[in-house]
């Protein structure tokens, strides 16, 4: 996972619950230094934080995903705003992640290990989203989409009746735009 998903994390841990409980937190993984937006570091350390994170604040580990998913969104955005403005709407953003922002992150990060997506349209208001990756980071897809949808001033509805975590070798994504 890249540094920068880190820092995010860091980021609005600080925000809710202050430095202190983020050096708690790392203190809790036995984590010492920073990280680098650049780098990658183990899934494993994510995964580890956020159970922590989930620990000290008593909020579930998958409300905690979705709604780093949406604060991810705004993080990524600041960072990397000509990925946000070459779209106009939500539905064509989304369109847009698997074969235009994840072709040119991978142009700036080596390996980013991004997930995959496969997209079909039913109707003007449905947008079906295929998500794989061996990360299952299905909730944290959920909450990027939320977070986009703030962005874009977009009301939508979120199914997701297929899973990885059901046994599924994909996760459904159907976006609704309202």
């Amino acid at each position: 996972m890249k540094g920068v998903v880190f820092n995010v994390l860091e980021e609005m841990v600080i925000e809710q619950c202050g430095m202190l409980a983020w050096n708690e937190i790392l203190e809790a993984q036995e984590i010492e230094g920073i990280y680098t937006a650049g780098e990658s570091y183990p899934d494993e350390e994510l995964f580890g934080l956020v159970g922590s994170i989930s620990a000290k604040t008593e909020i579930p580990a998958e409300t905690l995903v979705g709604a780093f998913g949406e604060r991810l969104f705004k993080g990524l955005s600041e960072r990397n705003p000509v990925f946000i403005e070459a779209e106009s709407t939500l539905k064509g953003f989304l369109k847009s992640v698997h074969d235009v922002i994840h072709i040119e992150v991978r142009k700036l990060y080596e390996n980013p290990n991004l997930p995959d997506f496969e997209y079909e349209e039913d109707a003007d208001n449905t947008l079906l989203m295929r998500y794989r990756s061996p990360r299952k980071l299905c909730i944290l897809a959920e909450g990027l989409i939320r977070g986009a949808a703030y962005h874009y001033d977009t009301a939508i509805e979120i199914e997701h009746p297929v899973c990885m975590h059901k046994g599924a070798d994909h996760c459904d994504l159907i976006v609704r735009f309202l």
